[in-house]
């Protein structure tokens, strides 16, 4: 693995005059400022439609992408909107904060201005496009069901026949609901037409682009309702057992996910299938997959679906190598990290070793003054990613101000500081100068602050994924700094 770095920043946290980051200007802007830092690798977040809580990882979705993402200005430029149709729209009042409530009542119906224009004159590209993409007649359907039935999840249609996706339902529903359908399926051809471009220019520039795939999908998606036999699910189509983590130091519940789980058996006799396209939708959107919960595919932790927490759950296995190798000898030109964190177990570190994939290593779980740990910098191989923190953590200053006093002078020794030197920029130089081949760091804390830029707080429903970059925050002095330190550790 060479030696480089990169910066983690989702796409809904560009800046924007519209309420959420888009694959517009400041898209182009924000590559345009990696390349000057000589960094060489963009870090977002998943792409798809979000749902309740707006988690990334919570997707209607997983190959779609995410319609808030499509660029106004472009679309403007190109006729297919007026600018009378941006004006007087409330897209929110802070230019910080994402707020999704006020970009859900009016996105969508300036998208429908953008479809009644661009539809007829486009049609013959999205036939094109709809035949690269079975998925999207699928995705398209589920959403404007969804519509029709209030955007309750499909467990709770009042028509059971399409809850349980009977073909004869399907078709009657794909003739009543014709014109919804095409409008879902043209904002994906719009946003994967946007997000096609950026692409090109970002790998343009040498800078590659490190994308999530969550282990798990939502349970209100178009992936399970539309191919329910690859989930663990009763006759009615509900869930018997659901995603999540067990209690541990931090969370004495545990995290209570509620995805569904793989019926694996039925996966495997299919070739992995499922899997195999999904990482081929992935792969059209990212140049490297980070596997979020690698962990999960040695084993996982299953909760009985109806429980308030995830404390009564119980350990099953997972698909480990079967599945791993598979991807892996499958995609050839594709390059994957593995999201190591959580409980370990020694079949899990042996999975990973197995595998070859890079782990990952999180400077802000390195200085416990109680134990050893394998976060410490001295421990690491090139074969692995170093974060800062990621974006389930505190930013640098957040965890600082939080940290003991034990913990604060057990990483100012490691560190080699004093009091008077900045702690958050001496745990981003260690990680800068370590073997680790790869280094990524939240731009939040290149930006030096503190809980108010925290993008998420896992175990929390209420005000996460709302942090956005300012405009002309990235500054020149900024940028140059990052690059210096950039070269002198041999990462640019």
């Amino acid at each position: 693995m060479e030696r480089n770095s990169g910066i983690l920043l989702p796409i809904s946290s560009l800046p924007s005059k519209y309420g959420i980051g888009t694959l517009g200007r400041e898209a182009y802007r924000f590559a345009d400022a990696l390349k000057a830092a000589h960094q060489t690798y963009w870090q977002v977040l998943p792409l798809g439609p979000t749902s309740y809580g707006d988690s990334p990882y919570q997707s209607f979705s997983t190959f779609a992408g995410n319609p808030y993402f499509i660029d106004l200005e472009l679309l403007t430029a190109e006729g297919l909107l007026d600018r009378r149709d941006l004006q007087k729209v409330d897209w929110g009042e802070s230019p910080r904060y994402v707020d999704y409530g006020k970009i859900y009542t009016s996105r969508f119906r300036v998208l429908r201005r953008a479809f009644e224009k661009g539809y007829p004159r486009d049609r013959a590209a999205v036939d094109e496009f709809i035949q690269g993409n079975r998925w999207v007649r699928d995705y398209a359907l589920f959403m404007a069901l969804k519509s029709r039935f209030g955007m309750k999840s499909w467990l709770e249609w009042e028509d059971r026949e399409i809850a349980r996706h009977r073909p004869a339902a399907v078709a009657r529903y794909e003739k009543l609901l014709e014109e919804d359908i095409r409008f879902y399926i043209y904002l994906q051809y719009l946003f994967f037409r946007q997000w096609g471009k950026l692409r090109e220019y970002v790998n343009g520039l040498g800078i590659q682009i490190i994308g999530d795939l969550p282990i798990y999908v939502a349970m209100d998606s178009a992936d399970v309702w539309a191919e329910p036999e690859f989930f663990q699910l009763d006759s009615d189509n509900r869930p018997v057992e659901v995603a999540g983590v067990p209690p541990d130091y931090f969370t004495a519940d545990g995290q209570l996910w509620g995805n569904p789980l793989y019926n694996y058996d039925r996966m495997k006799a299919d070739g992995f299938g499922w899997w195999i396209r999904r990482v081929e939708g992935a792969s059209r959107l990212f140049d490297v997959i980070r596997i979020d919960h690698f962990r999960g595919l040695e084993s996982y932790w299953a909760v009985p679906y109806g429980e308030k927490t995830a404390r009564n759950g119980r350990w099953r296995k997972g698909p480990g190598m079967e599945l791993v190798g598979v991807l892996t000898s499958w995609f050839h030109g594709l390059r994957f990290i593995a999201e190591d964190l959580g409980f370990l177990t020694s079949e899990v570190h042996k999975l990973l070793e197995d595998s070859g994939l890079p782990g990952m290593k999180v400077l802000e779980f390195a200085f416990d003054p109680r134990e050893p740990s394998n976060y410490l910098p001295h421990t690491y191989t090139p074969n692995c990613v170093c974060y800062a923190g990621t974006h389930d953590n505190e930013t640098l200053l957040q965890w600082e101000a939080g940290a003991t006093e034990e913990t604060l002078a057990y990483a100012r020794e490691y560190l080699g500081i004093g009091q008077e030197t900045p702690l958050n920029w001496a745990v981003l130089r260690a990680g800068m100068r370590s073997v680790a081949g790869i280094f990524i760091v939240q731009i939040q804390d290149y930006l030096e602050l503190g809980a108010e830029g925290r993008m998420n707080e896992p175990g929390t429903t209420r005000g996460n994924w709302r942090w956005r970059l300012l405009p002309g925050e990235l500054d020149k002095a900024l940028i140059e700094k990052i690059a210096r330190c950039t070269r002198m550790y041999g990462r640019g």
